[in-house]
């Protein structure tokens, strides 16, 4: 059977994201929210995809707590 572009092409097994480096981002993250000034209680009680949402807009993070010490 002949073999055609699209198999030599493209990689045979997919590189599989490890569970090591996930936790290693989620916390990364976390620190970084943290030195953004948001509170470490309030970042603890808070899911990867919340921190993650937050994380992605520093600058409107820096916003909200600003207007919210206000």
């Amino acid at each position: 059977m002949a073999q055609n572009r699209k198999y030599y092409k493209t990689n045979m097994t997919r590189p599989r994201k490890a569970p090591g480096a996930k936790r290693r981002r989620q916390l990364e993250q976390r620190k970084r929210l943290i030195g953004l000034g948001v509170d470490e209680e309030k970042v603890s009680k808070m899911n990867p995809r919340e921190i993650r949402d937050m994380v992605k807009y520093p600058a409107k993070v820096t916003k909200s707590l600003e207007v919210a010490a206000k």
